[in-house]
């Protein structure tokens, strides 16, 4: 038999972490942003900032959750009088999120917040504050801009809140800033369409070396949001721009964290922790994969160890798949091959699949744990 020779060029896939833009790095705590800084994740939280004991308990939800940077809402002075006890009992860093009154700026430095967000579309006199701003601040501050707040002058020159003109108020607001000597900012250009905020964001990466924070605004519910916030931040990140996202979805804080997560590990951007592989099903399929799938969802929610599992439904993918997996499980006639580092264990019903994995799961983990140590 001949073989056929296809003449294919060998394509080098670009390593995504290797391509990130350069640009200066500052810090929000303990966390460093940008300068080749690993991406970080963060979220704001939806309490009442006065009610500490809430606030710290969704704060301690999401550090659990791997969030790295939290951001609270301080539109009042019983908020700025809370913030000393929620940035001492805070274990990730806290930053305060500041509209319409300058004064509260001040207020937040004072209590020893991490950084501050500042929009200055919605604070009064912003201009004339930022000498002040500057010299009080010993912390990072980021330029937040949204098409919904964006400054009277600028959508008179545009007409709209284009990609251009949330590029000009950003760097019009930092050029203030640097007028006073004050560079330790990062920016934010959001829109709630993603091509608008590519665009945004693309044009800003090119004419400035700030750390950007990525966003897609009012992004929706959780399955619409998250799809809309993967688009932009995986186009973004894989041309190396971006530095901390946050997925803002209407849902609880927790889940726009893990859906940051997600995506960056998807991107090669985070370390790895559980991932489940699982098929979509079809007319091949003799068990019920989607409860499977849900099931080995909810069985693993909150495992520390950083493993691939695998949940296939046929003999076409799933030994191949399962196979590839740290565990797996290729199912057929209401039972299921149990895969372990490639290799076949055992054979059970489908009524015991889910908990065979979780099994092998603590036993592998335990095992890897005892040869590091």
């Amino acid at each position: 038999m001949s073989t056929i020779e296809l003449g294919l060029p060998t394509i080098q896939a670009p390593q995504i972490p290797g391509r990130r833009r350069p640009t200066r790095q500052l810090r929000v705590g303990s966390v460093p942003i940008g300068g080749g800084a690993q991406v970080s994740v963060q979220t704001m939280t939806t309490t009442n900032t006065a009610d500490v004991d809430a606030t710290l308990q969704e704060i301690a939800a999401v550090t659990a959750a791997d969030c790295d940077i939290v951001r609270v809402a301080v539109p009042s002075q019983d908020d700025a009088d809370a913030l000393p006890a929620i940035v001492a009992k805070s274990s990730i860093p806290v930053i305060a999120d500041i509209h319409f009154q300058p004064r509260y700026v001040f207020a937040v430095l004072d209590a020893g917040s991490a950084g501050v967000r500042v929009n200055p579309g919605n604070i009064k006199k912003f201009d004339d504050q930022v000498a002040a701003i500057g010299a009080a601040a010993g912390v990072s501050i980021r330029i937040g801009v949204n098409a919904s707040t964006l400054d009277p002058r600028l959508l008179a020159k545009h007409g709209r809140a284009t990609p251009e003109a949330l590029v000009e108020s950003a760097l019009w607001e930092c050029s203030l800033f640097e007028e006073h000597g004050f560079t330790d900012i990062k920016i934010a250009v959001k829109y709630h369409d993603p091509r608008t905020m590519i665009t945004a964001n693309r044009l800003l990466a090119s004419r400035c070396d700030y750390p950007l924070h990525l966003g897609v605004t009012e992004a929706g519910p959780a399955f619409q949001g998250a799809i809309k916030s993967a688009v932009a931040f995986g186009i973004l990140l894989a041309d190396g721009i971006g530095d901390t996202i946050r997925v803002s979805l209407s849902t609880d804080p927790v889940e726009q964290v893990k859906a940051g997560c997600h995506i960056l590990s998807g991107l090669g951007l985070r370390p790895r922790k559980l991932e489940i592989v699982s098929c979509p099903g079809c007319g091949r399929l003799q068990v019920d994969i989607h409860r499977l799938a849900s099931q080995a969802e909810a069985a693993f929610d909150g495992f520390p160890h950083p493993l691939r599992v695998a949940v296939t439904g046929c003999v076409v993918n799933g030994p191949g798949e399962a196979r590839e997996a740290d565990l797996g499980v290729s199912c057929g006639n209401g039972k299921g091959q149990i895969f372990r580092k490639g290799k076949v264990l055992r054979t059970v019903p489908e009524t015991q699949i889910v908990e065979t994995l979780l099994k092998e799961a603590l036993a592998l983990s335990e095992t890897e744990t005892e040869s590091v140590t």
